[in-house]
């Protein structure tokens, strides 16, 4: 076999190889993609005034499995005057009243009204 085909072989094996792991990691990546998203549940405790809680969202697909995607939701709040919400869904309570706490995931929002004592 000349030096020239071994070349040719060896860079179609390369690239093949290159290929089959991607496709795997393709594969192996979050089951979540933006059409299977049917639901978002928001829960979690009400914190007082003064102090934090995290929120968890969670996300229902279209096979009726679930996935928590709180690290990855948009959060907002309706009222910062009541409650903040940071990006990972912690709320802090600002102050007495109810606010609602939405998260948004994969153009799917879901909320939680939280009536801060």
């Amino acid at each position: 076999m000349s030096q020239n085909t071994r070349r040719a072989i060896r860079s179609a094996a390369i690239l093949l190889f290159a290929i089959v792991t991607a496709t795997a990691i393709a594969a192996c990546g979050s089951s979540t993609s933006p059409s299977t998203v049917s639901a978002i549940a928001v829960t979690g405790t009400v914190p007082t005034v003064g102090t934090t809680s995290q929120l968890t969202a969670t996300a229902t697909l279209a096979s009726n499995s679930t996935e928590d995607v709180t690290s990855t939701a948009t959060w907002t709040s309706s009222n910062a005057g009541i409650a903040t919400v940071s990006a990972s869904g912690l709320v802090t309570a600002v102050a007495s009243g109810s606010v609602v706490i939405q998260a948004s995931y994969s153009s799917v929002s879901g909320s939680e009204v939280l009536n801060i004592p």
